[in-house]
């Protein structure tokens, strides 16, 4: 601080000085005029460079000059008199001027410097061409995502930052919006292709703006880097699939004992019919007709268990998601068979009513299988105090998409947490996590559609979820 002061008030001593010698050196020529038109550029000098304080300071050593070199005809002469007031009051003036100059230029650098540093920490990229498309500001990020230093590309061509072929046609496109007004991406945005100084080539999403000031246009672009949205995009699906998986294992462990009952039902039944054939095979008369459909019978039975084995490891294993065109009733069927293993023990009575001839959908077949178990195996459970234990499940055409139902007759849910029921960590059973529902609701809405829960007229809650109808292109 003390520095500065004694540069501000220095300056002012040494272009006083500078004027004495001068006057000095002149003084045969001025006679006894005052000639204060000397001064000015003094007093301006140290008003700019100072403020007000050096710009009194250069006006009062101007004065005392005067005074010394001229004597008593500074002021017995009219004419001196009235100049060196003049100049006495526009020192002063000029002093305030230099003052003001001073703060706006404080306050225009500091908020250059405001302004400079949220553009080297926003994490778009920032380039500014002019109406010629030529590069005038460059900004971090921007020589973070393409590689070249401001020095290199400042002056250049904003093609420069482009492949082939919209380098060559870049100019092209602005001249034509120069010339018609016609918009493409100004005021738009749009994802384009960007080339780094390596000449390696990325995605990148473009937004511009236009500034108009007399005689110049200036066109602002924002570019944001692309290729690492779409690799968190795929994390993200991977961590889906991977909650989706687990979601998956943590049902079939509620479900080990229901497996274990229904799988022992057709294995007993296959003893049963190869004891019997044993039977008959030590009797004195053989019966082979007899023999023949107790085997027949004992691979039936062994076929239904072999079957149950396989929807169980097609569902629980973990592999790539998989879009494929699916009937809705079909699917609906399947995994409402694997989620209502053990509902007959329970004492819950299931109606499934479809629609037929239902248009095909594009799903992930285990995502969305992974909903309606879900769904079902909620709905056995909130059912499991009821005196009326009835699941009616269901999917219906309406418009372009196919609605599936899913509804019990539990006690119902709260009205305090039916908005947030498919927000994460939300649960209305005293030992759920509360991930159920949000997962589901994830799936449903990646698939393009909507999930909802709405009270059941007769009592407990109805869950709706819609997926689109695949379109005729798609089917083929």
């Amino acid at each position: 601080m003390s520095d500065r002061i004694w540069y501000r008030y220095g300056t002012a001593l040494a272009a006083a000085a500078l004027v004495l010698m001068l006057r000095a050196a002149l003084d045969r020529f001025f006679e006894d005029r005052t000639f204060t038109i000397i001064y000015v550029p003094v007093v301006l000098f140290a008003a700019f460079a100072g403020g007000r304080g050096p710009a009194l300071l250069a006006t009062v050593l101007c004065l005392g000059i005067s005074a010394k070199s001229l004597g008593k005809s500074l002021v017995t002469d009219p004419a001196n008199l009235i100049d060196i007031a003049c100049f006495a009051i526009l020192g002063p003036i000029l002093g305030f001027m230099g003052d003001r100059l001073l703060r706006e230029s404080k306050q225009a650098r500091d908020r250059q410097a405001h302004l400079q540093s949220i553009l080297d920490t926003v994490p778009d990229a920032m380039i500014v061409i002019d109406d010629r498309g030529i590069v005038r500001s460059f900004s971090a990020a921007a020589e973070r995502l393409f590689g070249w230093s401001p020095a290199e590309i400042v002056g250049r061509n904003v093609s420069s930052l482009m492949p082939q072929p919209y380098r060559g046609e870049h100019d092209r496109y602005l001249e034509r919006y120069l010339t018609t007004g016609e918009r493409r991406i100004i005021g738009i945005g749009r994802i384009v292709v960007g080339e780094r100084s390596d000449g390696s080539t990325f995605p990148m999403e473009l937004a511009v703006g236009e500034a108009k000031a007399p005689g110049d246009r200036f066109f602002t672009g924002f570019v944001r880097d692309l290729t690492e949205r779409r690799a968190q995009e795929r994390r993200l699906q991977e961590l889906q699939s991977e909650l989706v998986h687990v979601s998956r294992l943590t049902a079939m462990g509620e479900m080990a004992s229901s497996i274990a009952h229904e799988i022992n039902q057709p294995l007993s039944a296959v003893t049963n019919y190869i004891r019997g054939a044993t039977t008959l095979m030590a009797a004195e008369t053989l019966d082979t007709a007899r023999m023949r459909d107790a085997l027949d019978r004992a691979a039936q039975q062994a076929l239904r268990a072999g079957d149950i084995i396989k929807r169980l490891r097609e569902f629980v294993a973990k592999g790539e998601t998989e879009h494929s065109l699916e009937s809705p009733v079909t699917l609906l069927e399947e995994a409402v068979a694997l989620a209502l293993l053990g509902a007959k023990e329970q004492g819950v009575r299931v109606a499934i009513r479809s629609d037929r001839d239902m248009p095909s959908i594009i799903v992930d077949k285990i995502q969305i299988q992974q909903v309606v178990l879900n769904l079902v195996r909620n709905a056995i459970e909130a059912m499991a105090t009821s005196a009326r234990r009835e699941l009616t499940v269901g999917v219906t055409k309406t418009g372009d998409e196919a609605i599936f139902t899913i509804a019990d007759t539990g006690p119902g849910i709260s009205s305090g947490i039916t908005d947030r029921l498919f927000q994460p960590f939300v649960t209305t059973k005293e030992h759920g996590m509360g991930v159920g529902l949000s997962i589901c609701r994830t799936i449903i809405e990646a698939h393009g559609g909507r999930i909802d829960a709405l009270p059941n007229p007769g009592g407990g809650t109805v869950f709706q979820f819609t997926l689109p109808f695949a379109e005729a292109g798609e089917e083929t």
